[in-house]
């Protein structure tokens, strides 16, 4: 897997956190330098090390599924681009309180990242060299959910769904195109 396949990984799935962020920047009257970082520290933190134990989880039952791996990493990141769009287009706001404490970031950047537990999976099938491949994922997250807070607090909610369907679709697409190349489809 490539540089630019693993960055549009990396956009697509933090996409969430971003759009948490966004919410997160919405929520703040007074917008400080340390929300944008503590967002990006916690999403972008939680984006590395879900991929990282799903990796271990992968490498651990890999020789048991080696021949079905291009579906299984078809499927994952099907249903979790799928997932995400479907949440762009369920229309709801989420309310999230003005705080930045470790109570109300921690379970934040769980759920965000929970998707990325999958993709680690996905990437010990792939052979995908994992601390480069999370350290991208980890740092793209961190900077869009900082940016993601300036932009919220700044605009508002507006670009939301947006930013999850976008990030569905290029899991989609990522997805499809594994299969494609594993069955000669694409050179």
């Amino acid at each position: 897997m490539g540089l630019v396949e693993l960055l549009l990984i990396g956009v697509g799935l933090s996409m969430d956190a971003c759009a948490v962020s966004i919410c997160k920047g919405l929520s703040v009257r007074t917008l400080r330098l340390r929300h944008a970082l503590l967002a990006g520290l916690y999403f972008g933190g939680f984006q590395m090390l879900m991929p990282l134990l799903g990796f271990a989880l992968g490498v651990r039952f890999q020789g048991l599924i080696t021949s079905v791996d291009h579906w299984i990493a078809f499927v994952l990141l099907a249903l979790i681009g799928g997932n995400m769009i479907r949440e762009s287009r369920a229309g709801e706001t989420d309310d999230l309180s003005d705080s930045f404490a470790p109570a109300t970031m921690l379970p934040l950047a769980v759920a965000t990242s929970i998707d990325a537990l999958a993709v680690g999976v996905t990437f010990a099938f792939l052979q995908v060299s994992i601390v480069p491949a999370v350290s991208l994922i980890g740092v793209t997250t961190f900077v869009l959910s900082a940016i993601g807070i300036k932009v919220g607090h700044v605009f508002g909610v507006r670009y939301k769904a947006r930013a999850e369907l976008f990030g569905g679709v290029v899991l989609i697409a990522l997805g499809s195109k594994i299969l494609l190349e594993h069955l000669g489809v694409l050179g």
